[in-house]
């Protein structure tokens, strides 16, 4: 056999007379499991050595009665083609396929080496380089909910607990600077565990906005504010890791205090609603009377205005009808004189309620109804007077 300790050596028939495993044969027919004569077998990593020997010579033991053939190696050809088809191979497993949306991050040894597209892709096959897929067109969230963990003090020093969900994808390669990595290869590169981080940026971002504002404006007031504000936090940080993430937007979701507080903040809320719905009243009473008195006031003006205009008019008129009357008196004074009285005597008695005493009755003893002269004059300051009576010194109307 093959395994033998000299060149040509055969089985128990050789002429040598040694075993398989180059010991001398014995009345045991070769068999090494029981040493002949009380001899020790062979060390076996010995054996193992010499068999290792033999097999990169290519073996050169006879055939023997333990029967067996010599091994050979391949031909030249042969080993050629093997080699060229191993070497194809190992070619061939550099060829990579990426699907729509996809970006495929090329490493050499470990370092960024370039970005590829969707699509069929080569690269150096393993050890010299590899590739890493990323999926830049997903939209991923992370969600920020409720608990002890989300229990955030306010800038008045109230408690509430926020919940929000916040979206991101990976960074469009828009406006890079010469050198700088792609956006997939800062989230390879610079981050470990990408819903981890934005996670934990935004809920330190978060309470630094919670803690900005009032728990009025947390609650109801000014919502899409905070969230926005939230927004602007996160993104500036997560640039100044180059994470290559970019915040899609900011869900703020519900916002209430703590469950222990719940009822009084109901009566607060309450409260402040029923304020609100005083000064929105207040505002609609206001803008209903402030534009009514404005009118009226602009009216009061107006009627100012044409009531001097008559005055102005009736005095000039006065004036020009004095210097009428003066002409003509100057031209018949006591003519003039006696009109005027007459006529002054008309204006001032015609609407008076009169009692005209006779010189000539006698010693009849005259009678004067004051009642009835009262009731004349209500009546005539009322605007319903009757005509005026006059009455002689009997009390007799005429």
């Amino acid at each position: 056999m093959p395994w033998t300790d000299k060149p040509g050596g055969s089985g128990s028939g050789s002429g040598n007379g040694s075993g398989p495993w180059g010991r001398p044969g014995g009345q045991n027919g070769g068999d090494d499991r029981r040493p002949a004569g009380g001899r020790q077998s062979p060390d076996l990593e010995e054996l193992l050595r010499s068999g290792r020997e033999r097999f990169r010579r290519g073996g050169g033991g006879g055939s023997g009665s333990g029967g067996g053939s010599d091994f050979k190696l391949p031909s030249g050809p042969t080993l050629g083609i093997a080699a060229v088809a191993i070497v194809l191979l190992w070619l061939l497993s550099g060829l990579y396929s990426l699907p729509p949306g996809a970006r495929g991050v090329v490493t050499t040894f470990g370092n960024y080496s370039a970005l590829t597209g969707p699509g069929l892709n080569w690269r150096l096959p393993w050890p010299f380089q590899d590739h890493a897929r990323v999926q830049v067109d997903q939209d991923r969230s992370v969600t920020i909910g409720r608990g002890r963990q989300t229990s955030m003090v306010t800038s008045d020093l109230n408690i509430v607990d926020v919940q929000m969900t916040v979206d991101y994808q990976i960074s469009p390669d828009v406006g890079l600077a010469e050198g700088e990595l792609p956006n997939a290869a800062k989230y390879i590169f610079n981050i470990e565990n990408p819903d981890g981080l934005v996670r934990a940026v935004s809920e330190s971002a978060l309470r630094q906005v919670v803690g900005e504002s009032d728990f009025s404006q947390v609650i109801a007031e000014n919502r899409a504010s905070v969230s926005l504000r939230t927004q602007e936090i996160i993104q500036e940080i997560l640039d100044s890791y180059s994470s290559g993430i970019e915040i899609i937007r900011v869900n703020f979701g519900q916002a209430d205090p703590p469950e222990d507080v719940i009822p009084a903040q109901r009566d607060v809320i309450d409260a402040r609603s029923g304020a609100e719905q005083l000064v929105n009243e207040a505002n609609r009473y206001r803008n209903n009377r402030v534009p009514r008195a404005r009118g009226e006031a602009r009216e009061i003006e107006l009627a100012a205005e044409a009531y001097g205009q008559r005055v102005v008019r009736e005095a000039r008129g006065a004036a020009s009808r004095f210097n009428d009357i003066y002409a003509e008196y100057v031209q018949a004074p006591d003519v003039t004189r006696e009109r005027m009285y007459l006529e002054t005597m008309e204006g001032v008695l015609g609407t008076m309620n009169k009692v005209v005493i006779d010189d000539n009755a006698g010693g009849a003893l005259p009678y004067l109804n004051l009642n009835e002269l009262v009731r004349e004059g209500q009546r005539s300051r009322s605007g319903s007077t009757p005509p005026a009576t006059n009455q002689d010194t009997t009390g007799g109307q005429r």
